[in-house]
């Protein structure tokens, strides 16, 4: 393949457009506020599991307090009942008031059991309590974090994507300048060639796999007419002859 010298040196500049860009995706992918974000999230993720389990819990023993309460008011009616049949002299019968008194010392005890069941629930309500204020103190701080994290983000997405923009719009207008087949060549190289499709040779080094040309291909290189497209014999990338390239 042909290209003028001036063309294969334009074709670097190409290179550099393209390494630029590349330079800048990775930089997108790999800022350290995507993986604060992330890891913001998933914590954000386990805090909701957790507040709507303790929500859970919470209204499962209000459930089971209310139920409590109903009970015991159910007995102390019935306490008050009987005190008041016990206290207005009507019952003679010694039996019927052995019972009477009986069922109130049951009632009574019955109540109090009841009363340190309501006890204990409301003790762990409380403390469920306190556990959900800390988790959503958890939730609102990580959220700030997050959205911290976002803002820095989409500051650094914005600069990032001006400068690609910038590169496209150069590499745009160079691209159609230069001879298609030899644009075809670079860029089906620099596919399978970890981005570079085009290296100088500078000081009999090839900027592409940085290795020093043995003295044969250094030879050849020098022999071929400077309008011959060379390249690499180590890593088969084009190689651009340079005012430096030590021929």
């Amino acid at each position: 393949m042909k290209a003028d010298p001036a063309t294969q040196l334009r074709l670097l500049d190409l290179q550099a457009l393209d390494t630029a860009l590349d330079r800048l995706a990775a930089r997108r992918r790999s800022l350290p506020e995507l993986a604060t974000i992330a890891e913001r999230s998933a914590a954000l993720e386990s805090l909701d599991t957790d507040i709507v389990r303790v929500r859970t819990e919470i209204a499962d023993i209000a459930r089971a307090q209310q139920k409590l309460e109903n009970e015991i008011e159910l007995v102390r009616s019935r306490a008050d009942r009987d005190r008041a049949r016990l206290e207005s002299g009507q019952v003679g019968n010694p039996r019927e008031l052995e019972n009477l008194q009986a069922e109130l010392a049951s009632l009574a005890r019955r109540q109090g059991v009841l009363e340190d069941d309501a006890l204990e629930r409301m003790e762990a309500v409380d403390a469920l309590e306190t556990r959900l204020a800390g988790l959503v103190g958890d939730q609102e701080k990580i959220t700030g974090e997050r959205q911290a994290a976002e803002e820095r983000r989409d500051e650094q997405f914005g600069e990032i994507d001006a400068e690609a923009a910038k590169r496209r719009t150069e590499r745009e207008s160079l691209a159609p300048a230069l001879p298609e087949p030899l644009v075809v060549l670079y860029e089906r190289i620099r596919g399978s060639s970890g981005g570079v499709g085009a290296a100088a040779l500078v000081r009999r080094r090839c900027q592409g796999c940085h290795l020093e040309l043995s003295g044969g291909d250094l030879r050849a290189v020098a022999a071929a007419p400077a309008d011959e497209v060379v390249r690499c014999e180590e890593c088969r990338r084009i190689l651009v002859r340079t005012a430096e390239s030590g021929l």
